[in-house]
């Protein structure tokens, strides 16, 4: 007889941070509406960095099981039916999506520098002209955020590149990034990646391959520490 075996998904390294987290939760005592330890003491005690800590809480917060309260800490607001249940997978990990983008779009910046037309840097000075204009109305530029980035993958003239940027772009759809989203961004950190915005299509203005691919570097890494937090705030 033929035994029919379902094959065993990977775990990311946040649900099984929030396991842990669940399962400190259940024999340390906190009652509902007890605060946890301080995101330093409890990242220290579990042995893990501070930004996969917070995708964690973030992904227990979705949940239900505890509720981030900014400025004052993370409170638990319910025990789960069932203690053991694995955190459920709410999307690919916002820190890990951002060094995958840093990687492949600063070698993509490179061809676009190489590739680049005056109807190519037409395009990328309007979409930062409109992303101007949506942070002056006070609105989320995300959508023109995102066309910048196709357009720049665009100029390298490779298909490929196109199409794993704008899946790895609307990774910031799921769960766990669109709430890390709705707390953490705003009209100051937007007019920062404006700022940041400005100086890739600087650099590629002047055709400076290596000023483009440090500038897109740079923003995606400084948006992964305004996004998660690498920073260790």
């Amino acid at each position: 007889m033929t035994v029919q075996l379902k094959q065993v998904e990977p775990r990311r390294l946040y649900q099984q941070i929030a396991d842990q987290i669940r399962e400190l939760i259940r024999q340390g005592g906190f009652d509902v509406g007890t605060r946890l330890p301080p995101e330093r003491d409890l990242a220290q005690q579990l042995g893990v960095s501070r930004p996969s800590l917070r995708e964690a809480m973030i992904a227990l917060d979705v949940e239900g099981t505890v509720e981030i309260k900014g400025g004052s800490g993370v409170y638990v607001c319910r025990r789960p039916e069932r203690p053991d249940k694995a955190t459920a997978e709410l999307g690919d990990s916002p820190m890990e999506l951002m060094q995958v983008r840093s990687a492949l779009e600063g070698t993509g910046v490179l061809l676009a520098c190489a590739h680049a037309t005056p109807a190519g840097i037409a395009r990328l000075r309007e979409i930062v002209q409109s992303m101007r204009e949506e942070i002056a109305r006070g609105r989320t530029p995300l959508e023109f955020d995102r066309q910048f980035h196709l357009a720049v993958a665009e100029m390298s003239g490779n298909l490929v590149m196109v199409r794993m940027i704008g899946e790895l772009f609307d990774g910031r759809h799921s769960p766990i990034s669109a709430k890390l989203s709705s707390r953490f961004e705003n009209k100051r950190t937007w007019n920062l990646a404006l700022k940041e915005h400005e100086a890739i299509l600087r650099a590629l203005e002047v055709r400076d391959p290596l000023a483009a691919q440090a500038a897109i570097r740079s923003h995606l890494r400084a948006s992964e520490e305004r996004w998660v937090g690498t920073d260790g705030p």
